[in-house]
């Protein structure tokens, strides 16, 4: 998923309310009209800006607020440009989108929301724990997690070669519109995904998983380590890599790297994608961009794609995400009406528009707003995408937490697991030494 691209330069530089009968408390009064001006992530979803432009265009012509958007791209860092530029100059939009690590990294810079996030909450029903660790800092909601831009990246695999060289049917195991086949289900652990990358392989059709230092690598890799129990920092700061789990990780990526292509240390989160599009390979983790680009330039393959639920390790199945949110800076000259706006952006009827027009990329973090007809009916094949949405006993999951924010950001940037994997697997170091430089890394972060 290459628009979420993070890398430490980056990260340096830088309610009741149903259907259209909608109550919106805070614009009314002295600021019931005026401006309010908007920076959002200009998608690469067709159409998907569009929608998102009309609904707020409906808010303001109801409120009397002129609505001023900005899409800004997130190639070349513009947006995170943006960001580090309008909390340096205190000026810019009122409302802003903000990446993953992005909101956190700027509370002391953006209103508490707490009040929208309560009332959602209360309508919705509670957000992903990876959504409340990035979003929620020092008690208070900072930022509401967003339903455009965020996403998950389960595995999307290739139905015909499951079948033929695992013997694994995968629209079996995880059924569109129907529970998962818990027999099958409970069989599909990272012990069972390693069997089938080595049957795979063997047969040509390597699975595209990448090791480099790009998110799409550092997100499944911190699924896998959080399924074993591995932690690199506890929640109090403490370092912990220096764990059975940790090693019971690395000897399990020890034994799948020689399955996988031999370039994934090298991959940019275009990589995978590409793999899985050109037929060469059986199963990415990712969310549907790549089905999506298949379905457009390679109909045949997508005709065959299947994305369903990661597997499960000792300690549970981690599901690897990516949360956006909405954030509006505390020097904001009109932070009423943007949080009406936003209240009336993250409503299921809002909501389940933002979606179609991503075609189910977009993931709302709510639970209860993770029903819509898009995931069930996107095809080909038909409800390829139903078991996009987490459910079940799934545990969404973003690398590098538990620890304190400021310093999982150092890590998720340097991409310390997937160098401790390269060191172990790659430079001919042992999985003890690995750890100990793991550790040492850690400790230079903290001093830092």
């Amino acid at each position: 998923m290459e628009d979420l691209y993070v890398t430490r330069r980056k990260l340096l530089r830088a309610t009741a309310l149903a259907g259209t009968a909608l109550a919106l408390p805070f614009v009314r009064g002295s600021f019931a009209a005026g401006k309010l001006a908007c920076g959002f992530w200009d998608h690469w979803v067709p159409g998907a800006n569009d929608t998102l432009t009309k609904l707020c265009k409906e808010w303001g012509d109801k409120e009397k607020v002129d609505v001023a958007i900005d899409y800004i791209t997130s190639q070349g860092d513009k947006n995170l440009l943006t960001i580090a530029a309008e909390a340096q100059s205190r000026s810019g939009h009122d409302i802003l989108a903000f990446p993953t690590w992005y909101a956190s990294g700027n509370a002391e810079n953006l209103e508490p929301v707490d009040d929208i996030v309560a009332g959602l909450t209360e309508q919705y029903g509670k957000v992903t724990a990876a959504t409340e660790y990035l979003g929620k800092q020092k008690g208070h909601w900072i930022a509401v997690p967003a339903t455009v831009g965020s996403q998950t990246k389960p595995p999307c695999a290739r139905i015909d070669l499951f079948k033929q060289h695992v013997g694994l049917d995968l629209t079996q195991m995880y059924p569109a519109g129907a529970s998962p086949n818990k027999e099958l289900a409970d069989r599909w652990t990272w012990d069972l995904f390693l069997q089938a990358a080595e049957k795979c392989s063997k047969a040509g059709f390597p699975f595209g998983m990448p090791l480099g230092q790009t998110t799409d690598a550092v997100d499944w890799v911190g699924a896998v380590f959080a399924s074993y129990g591995s932690v690199l920092v506890d929640q109090e700061g403490n370092v912990t890599v220096k764990s059975d789990a940790t090693k019971q990780a690395l000897e399990w990526f020890k034994k799948i790297v020689p399955f996988l292509p031999p370039d994934v240390f090298a991959w940019d989160d275009a990589g995978n994608n590409k793999w899985l599009i050109s037929g060469k390979g059986a199963l990415i983790m990712n969310p549907p961009s790549a089905w999506a680009v298949a379905k457009r330039d390679a109909p045949k393959v997508a005709e065959q794609l299947w994305t369903f639920d990661p597997p499960a390790g000792p300690k549970g199945r981690y599901d690897p995400s990516l949360p956006y949110f909405w954030g509006i800076w505390n020097f904001s000259a009109n932070k009423s009406a943007a949080k009406s706006l936003l209240t009336y952006l993250s409503q299921r009827p809002q909501v389940e528009q933002l979606v179609a027009a991503s075609h189910g990329y977009d993931l709302p973090n709510f639970a209860k707003l993770r029903d819509f007809k898009t995931w069930a009916e996107e095809e080909p094949p038909k409800g390829t995408l139903y078991n996009y949405p987490p459910r079940e006993d799934l545990i969404t999951s973003i690398a590098c937490a538990p620890a304190p924010t400021n310093i999982a950001t150092q890590m998720y940037s340097q991409a310390t697991m997937t160098k401790m994997i390269a060191r172990c697997t790659q430079q001919g170091e042992s999985i003890d030494r690995a750890i100990a430089w793991a550790s040492d890394e850690i400790e230079g972060f903290m001093r830092g």
